[in-house]
């Protein structure tokens, strides 16, 4: 019954900005730990940010300096501001909450220009 669903991908010029969604239900949002992650075509995904329940964060190193996750508990819903977008960040944005078992969303294409 848990579901994840992303929003807020497109095409964007380099150096452009984005922000993600990932709307979420059948899941009590607020005690867990929410990451996005980004898989591009032939690639490995890779995580790209973490919040935990307690609102700390984690960021992988490219990204870092220029990604911001946040949630907002009422709404169930955890976001990724990605401002200074470059070509290598296109990939599948995927949404994932951290149980027992980790569920996983859909995903939604942004597609950076150079």
């Amino acid at each position: 019954q848990v579901q994840l669903v992303e929003s807020g991908g497109g095409l964007v010029q380099s150096g452009g900005s984005l922000r993600l969604s990932c709307a979420a239900s059948g899941i009590i949002f607020s005690l867990n730990a929410m990451r996005w992650y980004r898989q591009a075509p032939g690639k490995q995904r890779e995580l790209v940010a973490e919040i935990t329940s307690g609102d700390s964060t984690n960021y992988a190193g490219f990204v870092k300096g220029r990604f911001t996750i946040s949630r907002d508990n009422a709404k169930n819903t955890v976001y990724l501001q990605m401002n200074s977008l470059k070509p290598e960040d296109t990939a599948v944005y995927i949404c994932s909450a951290m149980m027992i078992v980790q569920y996983w969303g859909r995903g939604t294409q942004v597609t950076v220009s150079s």
